[in-house]
């Protein structure tokens, strides 16, 4: 009978989720809905020391936030649980206890100074067959001296018994199979008695066997662990129910030349965390991609193409494109450059396609942060405006610079526009052009402009200075969508008003009052 597929992200609450960790989330995500399967949220705090206050809320709310949903996990409960390893002692203590009484593990006493003393007289020390039998364990004290330290609470931990010498394979479902010979691989640590938990190898094969989990797909970095936890499987008897391996390409930096890190963004200006992270121990605060501006639909779209295709050209993908055509076949083997102006013009591509109805409330906190009271202006004032505006800006952040002089008149205008558009005889013909507009039976932009271009055209003016001081005036800058556009929004009484201020605040010799 063919297994149901439950896979899992498995965080540490060590610090914010970094970008790469979301992209493995997410493609657990997609083949978990793409196979009808289980997406399973498990904390990995077996390491208390680095374990940091807010990080495991952090990882729910960046999920959240992105729309990978959870299935099972520590807030939506499920019949595998507990789904945080540090509720799960006993059990890792039954399984530890296992491998000791089969013999595939032992209990070491070796003190960090006699460690460091053994690295220090051999070069490349490694704890495995060819120096366990010089070290303090329970290969080589006596079995009453063991007893002993551990009555007197000595601290030990649990080392796997691993043989030299035997090829090990592992069946990885993007790089295929992977022999790594047993030699290289030292006897890990399973558990330490000092803080009564398991370590990563021993928990994580316990849970995923024990949650029924299918396919662990992680990152390349992991690959090294993956023949240590084929050997860990067969240690307990359970080859049948071992899941299928994926070890997804690393990101890299954007120019290529090693893995992705913070230090990166910081040097570009762009962020690795899906949501700004304060620093619970220094107070540093993290740019996170809600923050900026991005659009989390924009922010998984990009996310799903690095080292991932979907067969062909396609780019622009909704979370349910993406899992209609997910599949391993298409993930490469070598890393994915993290093109982050890339991420910019998806961020673009969805920002224009999103209604402004629907852009009003991420545009909301973008004016009380600017010292504008939202509640002064109609939602659908704000979503005209934000409609005709989203097309020149690529983040939700950008909107405030194209839309500002929507939600307050200029108090200060464009000096390169002043001398190039602002002519002496300029004022009066703004005075015309406030009797030109009170006198339109509608302002429409379709009914105005003929008019507007009417009167021009029979003055005489230059076209281009008179229109671009009319955008001055009114925008404080010559840029903006179509101008007709503009004072239909505003209406007439609001576009007559600034045209009168510049005129009062900007001279006839070029220069700003």
């Amino acid at each position: 009978m063919e297994r149901k597929v439950r896979v899992r992200f498995a965080p540490s609450p060590t610090g914010p989720l970094h970008i790469g960790g979301v992209r493995t989330a997410l493609y657990n995500y997609l083949f978990a809905r793409k196979n009808g399967g289980d997406m399973i949220l498990r904390i990995e705090d077996t390491d208390s020391h680095r374990f940091v206050p807010g990080a495991e809320e952090y990882i729910n709310e960046a999920l959240a936030w992105l729309g990978i949903g959870i299935d099972e996990g520590v807030r939506e409960g499920g019949e595998y649980g507990p789904y945080k390893q540090s509720e799960r002692r006993d059990i890792y203590r039954k399984y530890t206890r296992q491998l000791l009484d089969n013999g595939r593990a032992y209990i070491a006493f070796d003190t960090p100074e006699e460690l460091e003393k053994a690295r220090a007289e051999k070069k490349n020390f490694q704890y495995d067959a060819s120096t366990r039998m010089q070290m303090r364990n329970s290969l080589t004290l006596p079995r009453e001296e063991v007893d002993s330290l551990i009555a007197e609470g000595h601290p030990y931990v649990v080392r796997f018994l691993i043989e030299p010498g035997r090829d090990v394979r592992v069946n990885d479902l993007i790089r295929g199979e992977v022999t790594i010979n047993s030699s290289i691989l030292d006897d890990k640590v399973l558990y330490k008695s000092a803080d009564d938990l398991p370590t990563y190898h021993l928990a994580n094969i316990v849970d995923d066997h024990l949650m029924e989990v299918s396919h662990v797909i992680r990152g390349e970095e992991w690959l090294p662990s993956a023949p240590l936890h084929v050997l860990l499987y067969e240690a307990f008897g359970w080859q049948d129910t071992m899941p299928q391996f994926v070890h997804l390409p690393l990101l890299l930096k954007p120019d290529g030349k090693g893995k992705l890190s913070k230090r990166d963004g910081d040097r570009l200006g762009f962020p690795v965390f899906p949501l700004e992270w304060h620093d619970p121990a220094s107070g540093a605060v993290s740019a996170g991609y809600r923050e900026q501006g991005y659009l989390p639909k924009a922010v998984v779209n990009f996310l799903a193409l690095l080292g991932w295709n979907p067969g062909d050209d396609t780019e622009i993908m909704s979370m349910d494109d993406l899992i209609s055509k997910f599949s391993f076949e298409h993930c490469s083997k070598s890393g994915a450059k993290f093109a982050f102006e890339k991420g910019k013009w998806f961020n673009h591509e969805y920002l224009m396609a999103m209604p402004g109805r629907e852009l009003v409330a991420l545009f909301r906190p973008v004016l009380e942060a600017h010292g504008i009271n939202p509640d002064n202006f109609s939602d659908e004032y704000t979503a005209a405006a934000l409609d005709l505006v989203k097309s020149r800006a690529n983040l939700v952040s950008d909107l405030w610079d194209q839309a500002k002089f929507f939600f307050q008149a200029p108090e200060s205008y464009a000096e390169k526009d002043i001398r190039k558009r602002w002519k002496p005889e300029t004022p009066d013909q703004m005075r015309e052009l406030i009797g030109v507009l009170r006198g339109l039976e509608s302002f429409r932009s379709k009914d105005a402009e003929p008019v507007v271009l009417g009167w021009i055209a029979d003055k005489g003016y230059h076209l281009g200075n008179v229109m671009n001081a009319f955008r001055l005036a009114v925008v404080g800058e010559c840029k903006g969508p179509h101008m007709f556009d503009i004072t239909e929004l505003m209406g007439c009484d609001e576009t007559i008003s600034r045209i009168e201020r510049a005129i009062a605040n900007i001279h006839s010799d070029n220069t700003q009052a």
